[in-house]
């Protein structure tokens, strides 16, 4: 089973939710972080890495003397990564999206295939708890491939939980893609409940059965539960607002280190993610 944990807005609580359902369900369980531009989830689970590889796309090189201008590659590509312009190619690496279309096309042959890294995979484990993240190269703009990489370490047969990126674009959708079910993490504030609808909209247009964490659930204002009640999505845990949590988050602590008895609202939580995933 694939959980993937996401939200429209940032900082609602999204590892905090994964780390503390990963452990909670302990043996046979992996937890991928795929928010590759800014991964934390290690921080609290202190795994011991084991495997460490670079990741890299294909992008375009030219060869000027066998390339004859007919531009064909820039004709076939629709992000613009490939221009003619005067006298020349102009490949622009950044904009590329690994389709080798170009290549395909050249009659020349005058398109090789070349490497741009993107950054690298980290994987390791906590006790029984499988975990791998990735780490976007600084500057580079092109996440969903490494978040695909880090996917592709999802084993069958167990339980994954993924810690998803912030937001509803391109990098989210690569993470909860194919998922079992969605979970997400909210706040009760203008800005959550407008980033939740905006999330509720992605998650619906691929099919995919979700439900709602609601944490700092003891403050703003109740619009949240209106909008769950209203589109029928299921809240399956309140978190409050608490400054046990908030000390032991800022100190690096999961929230079952200082509050064992959570563990147990953990499970029921996982329990009725099955229920509604089938």
């Amino acid at each position: 089973m694939i959980i993937s944990i996401a939200s429209g807005k940032g900082g609602t609580g999204k590892t905090t939710v994964a780390t503390n359902l990963a452990i909670s369900l302990g043996k046979g369980v992996q937890l991928l972080d795929c928010d590759v531009e800014e991964p934390n989830a290690h921080l609290f689970i202190n795994p011991v890495f084991e495997k460490r590889s670079v990741v890299a796309a294909s992008v375009p090189e030219v060869d000027e003397e066998k390339c004859t201008l007919c531009g064909k590659c820039s004709e076939i590509c629709q992000f613009k990564a490939i221009v003619v312009i005067g006298n020349t190619v102009l490949p622009f690496q950044e904009l590329c999206h690994s389709c080798g279309g170009c290549m395909e096309v050249c009659p020349e042959k005058a398109i090789r295939e070349g490497e741009r890294v993107l950054g690298i995979i980290e994987a390791g484990h906590r006790g029984d708890l499988e975990f791998v993240h990735g780490r976007l190269r600084v500057g580079e703009a092109m996440s969903p491939p490494l978040i695909r990489k880090v996917r592709s370490f999802t084993k069958p047969g167990g339980i994954t939980i993924i810690d998803a990126p912030p937001g509803t674009s391109c990098p989210v959708i690569a993470s909860i893609k194919g998922a079992d079910f969605v979970l997400l993490v909210t706040e009760p504030t203008p800005f959550g409940l407008h980033d939740l609808k905006l999330a509720v909209g992605a998650v619906r247009i691929l099919g995919i059965p979700c439900g709602l964490v609601v944490n700092r659930s003891d403050m703003g204002d109740d619009r949240v539960w209106e909008y769950a009640k209203e589109e029928n999505v299921p809240i399956l845990m309140e978190i409050p607002f608490d400054r046990r949590i908030a000390e032991a988050y800022s100190r690096g602590q999961l929230l079952l280190e200082v509050m064992p008895e959570w563990k147990e609202k953990f499970l029921q939580l996982y329990e009725r993610i099955t229920e509604l995933a089938k």
